[in-house]
């Protein structure tokens, strides 16, 4: 059979570009290495829980026109994302809020904490940062630095921040408000029943290979499908430097490690979402509480504790490291994708940098046009 397009991912990207392609007359082939639809966005419904199995997803967005279009497919609930840390037995409000700032020097007005901080900066004289380290003492002080930044910072990118680049952090969410929403987008939310649910609908009757990857496809069916299905055009949603076999070397990722536990009898386990532990000492970034993303009421309940790592090959890539020397990298490699006859590339990995969910659909809608 011919397709217009072999769609590689059944991720986010792949299935909005799908949905939009479908419904301009075109036909595709999804595809894609593992044996479960939605990329990480993936849940699957355990103890009567929706477990979102790759990491936390809230969605939010200030694009109306993205919001609009993804409530076609689920309904969404008003879930704020309000995180908490916790550094050794002290609690602490996310984003750095005046929650945050009362509780750490027991200040109440704004003018109060702005002091407090430009004080502690002051005393730093650091005038142009050389790492991350200086440049987020730079920005909010040792106080907020020390308990909450500098252990979690480098367990996520497993190096120390003086061996970190400033940029990293260009500036802190510093908010002078007792307001603990993480996001500042007018619209935000989880879809009721899972994302699942989402890219399931978004792909409709679109036919799915799940299981088998992009290279393995390729032998199965020749290099342009010849020795069965064959395809107008291909999105390629995975890693660009293994598309090309990895020819100018590996772009850097992060990876994450999920120890996933279902508590029976527990119906409340730490009293929120998600609850972030920045000392270095503790293996883990943050456990999620996955009950609290729909207001669940279940007698037993289910967390993840997630663990960061360096990503080698077979692992799985979640973050891009954007810095200078991946990027020059990428550019190598995204001038060598533009040569591609007939091939588009899309999504964090297709696109090499971290992507929020309504940026992904965003993106994805803008390719669909421009192929009609």
């Amino acid at each position: 059979m011919k397709y217009d397009y072999l769609i590689v991912g059944a991720g986010l990207f792949g299935a909005v570009f799908a949905n939009r392609m479908r419904e301009a007359g075109r036909t595709c082939l999804v595809i894609d290495r593992r044996g479960t639809l939605a990329g990480n966005i993936y849940t699957k419904e355990e103890a009567g829980i929706q477990v979102h199995k790759y990491g936390a997803h809230i969605f939010h967005t200030s694009n109306k026109r993205v919001w609009e279009y993804i409530q076609q497919f689920a309904e969404f609930n008003h879930y704020i994302n309000s995180p908490v840390a916790v550094y050794k037995d002290e609690l602490y409000n996310l984003p750095f809020n005046m929650n945050t700032f009362s509780k750490m020097w027991g200040v109440r007005t704004p003018a109060e904490a702005r002091e407090k901080i430009a004080g502690q900066i002051a005393g730093l004289h650091i005038e142009n940062p050389a790492n991350l380290e200086e440049q987020a003492l730079s920005l909010a002080g040792p106080d907020v630095y020390e308990k909450l930044i500098k252990g979690y910072t480098e367990k996520q990118w497993g190096r120390d921040c003086k061996d970190l680049p400033a940029f990293i952090i260009k500036r802190l969410p510093l908010r002078f408000v007792y307001d603990n929403n993480y996001f500042t987008d007018p619209y935000q939310g989880i879809p009721k029943g899972g994302y699942t649910r989402i890219v399931e609908k978004l792909l409709g009757d679109t036919p799915v290979r799940l299981g088998i990857s992009y290279h393995e496809f390729l032998k199965e069916n020749g290099q342009k499908g010849d020795a069965g299905d064959s395809f107008g055009k291909t999105l390629y949603t995975g890693m660009i430097d293994e598309y090309f076999n990895y020819c100018l070397g590996e772009l850097q990722y992060r990876s994450l490690r999920f120890e996933e536990e279902v508590i029976p009898g527990c119906d409340n386990y730490q009293g929120n979402a998600v609850v972030n532990y920045t000392e270095r000492e503790v293996p883990y970034t943050r456990i999620i509480e996955h009950k609290h993303f729909e207001f669940g009421t279940q007698a037993d309940t289910v967390i993840t504790r997630e663990y960061p790592a360096e990503w080698k090959r077979g692992d799985e890539p979640y973050y891009p490291v954007n810095d200078e020397l991946n990027n020059a990298l990428y550019e190598r490699y995204r001038r060598m994708a533009e040569k591609e006859e007939n091939v588009l590339f899309g999504g964090r990995l297709g696109l090499y940098r971290y992507m929020d969910m309504d940026k992904v659909i965003e993106a994805a809608i803008s390719l669909a046009e421009s192929e009609q």
